[in-house]
């Protein structure tokens, strides 16, 4: 795992924002894996610039989402899909048949998860997963004491979750109660992960999952297992993280972001 701590949430996204478009820049078939939320929109957003001003191209990208709620359709305001297309896929040359999301209105949830994990496994793999920290330290819906092979799945989602996600409905008494959620499991063969954290509200969960054990009560530590995970995080994001020099030393000295130098 590297951490890349940088001063403000603007250069965090940027960097975050740069990183994806360097991968479908190399590989334009990329299959990527997506994340939702308050952090990701703005990702979303420089994303959509960098097409319409740069040409990013996303014609030949196929697309795996985290997660979706059970029991919402994908017209539903508050859908993971509805989110996907409102944010990135409806402003970017990207298939709809390449875009992929968890069936949250399936008649066998469980097996829609299962055939979820297929068909990732069919297109070859992710190449770069995209991801963010919640309040409880999970990744995608993966809540506490979620294992750490766990594949595509329903998850009861925790009371936490429940309050830090239901101000985006409209009803906040109408979210849902469960998800499919791609498993910790799923999430670790792609290969590269890359996280974004900022704000000072994930600066205690932030480092349990960088710096504290690896453990099942936090999924995001798990993230410390894989080969090839990059964390981006801003100044507040990262204000309780112990060794917050090396990470500002390794953005700067590390050839690898040598080409990120002028955010």
């Amino acid at each position: 795992m590297q951490v890349i701590l940088l001063e403000t949430k603007e250069k965090a996204v940027e960097l975050t924002a740069r990183v994806i478009a360097g991968q479908l820049q190399r590989k334009p078939n990329s299959v990527l894996g997506l994340a939702t939320g308050r952090t990701m929109e703005a990702v979303y957003a420089r994303l959509v610039r960098m097409h319409r001003e740069e040409g990013l191209d996303f014609s030949l990208t196929v697309t795996f989402n985290l997660d979706e709620y059970v029991g919402l359709p994908p017209t539903h305001e508050s859908s993971y899909r509805y989110y996907m297309n409102h944010h990135l896929f409806s402003k970017v040359n990207i298939d709809p048949r390449n875009t992929h999301l968890p069936d949250g209105m399936a008649a066998d949830p469980e097996s829609a998860g299962a055939a979820y994990d297929a068909l990732i496994k069919d297109v070859g793999g992710i190449d770069l997963q995209l991801l963010s920290v919640g309040a409880s330290g999970h990744i995608g819906f993966n809540e506490p004491l979620s294992a750490m092979f766990s594949r595509t799945r329903v998850k009861a989602l925790t009371p936490k979750t429940v309050e830090q996600n239901s101000p985006l409905f409209r009803n906040p008494a109408e979210m849902p109660r469960l998800a499919i959620t791609m498993g910790v499991g799923t999430i670790l063969e792609a290969d590269q992960c890359l996280m974004l954290v900022t704000g000072s509200s994930k600066a205690r969960v932030l480092a349990k999952a960088v710096e504290g054990p690896v453990t099942s009560m936090i999924s995001a530590t798990a993230l410390q297992l894989h080969s090839d995970c990059t964390v981006v995080v801003d100044e507040n994001a990262g204000d309780l993280l112990e060794q917050k020099e090396y990470y500002r030393w390794i953005f700067e000295n590390d050839p690898q972001w040598s080409a990120y130098q002028n955010l």
